[in-house]
């Protein structure tokens, strides 16, 4: 048991060193325009031992002030939902597939995509999760390309699951509306209520 321990120990350090290694290299990116306008860098937040990682579009106003994601109207509704299925923001992890916000929060362009995700993919690297719960269009399309999955809207394919192998085991895919839909469409909140019931019975 001690062994087991010191084990998961050294793996959460290990964790810990190279989200700070590549959270100084996230500040320090000037791989596209966003880093002229953006306050901080909003890199991730959450548990690196986490089983699910959660994936959003694009920092906020609030988010790049604060330098965390979802912590505005969005982060509200994802935290009512988490609470819907006894969870927090400190039991999963959670990024942006951009870290710096566009300009009026615009949405993500290709070439700030491109650019940006590296980082995104060296968080999942890390985090090893067993489920990836991308939210929105943008990011749920980014990561069916990514583990070749065939795409299609959102609207189609919420709260489906999808398994799919890859080169560090294999992830359950559970694409998801992103919270921000109920902002503006409050009748949206029982489509995510529901899909997230489905992500409790395949969290393990």
């Amino acid at each position: 048991m001690h062994i087991n321990m010191n084990e998961k120990l050294r793996n959460l350090m290990d964790k810990a060193n190279k989200f700070e290694k590549m959270s100084l290299e996230i500040k320090k990116c000037k791989k596209c325009n966003l880093y002229k306008t953006r306050t901080k860098p909003v890199i991730g937040s959450g548990s690196f031992n986490s089983e699910i990682f959660f994936i959003g579009e694009a920092p906020g106003k609030n988010e790049d002030i604060l330098g965390k994601p979802f912590v505005g109207r969005a982060g509200k509704i994802l935290d009512d939902l988490l609470k819907s299925i006894n969870l927090t923001k400190e039991d999963i992890y959670i990024a942006n597939i951009l870290k710096c916000r566009p300009p009026n929060n615009r949405n993500p362009q290709k070439n700030e995509i491109k650019k940006c995700t590296n980082f995104l993919d060296k968080q999942i690297r890390i985090i090893n999760p067993s489920i990836i719960a991308p939210l929105g269009n943008f990011a749920a399309s980014y990561i069916f390309e990514k583990f070749n999955l065939k795409y299609e809207k959102i609207g189609l394919i919420h709260g489906k699951k999808f398994q799919t192998n890859t080169s560090f085991g294999k992830i359950i895919v559970i694409p998801l509306f992103h919270p921000a839909v109920a902002t503006y469409n409050p009748n949206k909140m029982s489509d995510l209520l529901n899909d997230f019931k489905i992500l409790k019975k395949i969290i393990k």
